[in-house]
């Protein structure tokens, strides 16, 4: 599993800049629902990269034993 970032730029104009890495898929833009809960802000531009076209793979193991005592 990749780690996910996120990175954030505060620009001398007071524009706010997000990017996040290792998220895929549209999970990515739950970020952007956080970013705006935390510091009361308006989206105005959405650039969505190449991640948010993949699919995150999620695997799941399972340890199964069994003993048998013929």
């Amino acid at each position: 599993m990749s780690e996910k970032k996120l990175k954030i730029k505060l620009l001398p104009n007071g524009e706010i800049q997000m990017e996040t890495h290792g998220v895929k898929g549209k999970k990515c833009l739950d970020y952007i629902e956080i970013l705006k809960k935390l510091v009361d802000v308006k989206i105005t531009d959405t650039q969505l990269s190449q991640e948010y076209y993949e699919t995150e793979t999620e695997v799941t193991t399972t340890d199964n034993a069994e003993i048998r005592l013929d």
